[in-house]
């Protein structure tokens, strides 16, 4: 358990150990829920897709390529515990691999067109 009082700064920082040099992390999503077992049912996403959905989400550089570093406001959800349990997916690419999805950034639904 890690403590923070609502509204304050959480950092996080990821690091992928590997004796490969060239490899890159991408974080694509995290999502905060109420119990640590249910990421489906009452959950708040911070970042998904790739895309920041939480207004205080923000990325920080990282020296390395293999590390990522970002930051959202803590935040309790209505009626629960006073506890919120996160689970981000990150992907490993390979570095200066352009095609891959480390590089292409967020990725936004597009709506499909209704016909009669």
């Amino acid at each position: 358990p890690y403590c923070v009082d609502i509204n304050q700064n959480l950092f996080l920082e990821a690091f992928l150990h590997s004796s490969d040099s060239n490899l890159i992390l991408f974080v694509d999503t995290c999502v905060a829920s109420a119990t640590p077992h249910d990421f489906t049912t009452v959950t708040y996403d911070i970042i998904r897709n790739g895309c920041a959905r939480d207004s205080t989400y923000a990325t920080y550089y990282s020296p390395y390529k293999n590390m990522v570093r970002f930051k959202f406001n803590a935040f309790q959800f209505i009626h629960n515990n006073p506890l919120v349990y996160l689970q981000c997916e990150l992907v490993v690419c390979r570095a200066y691999d352009y095609s891959s999805r480390c590089y292409q950034g967020c990725i936004s639904r597009s709506k499909r067109e209704a016909s009669s």
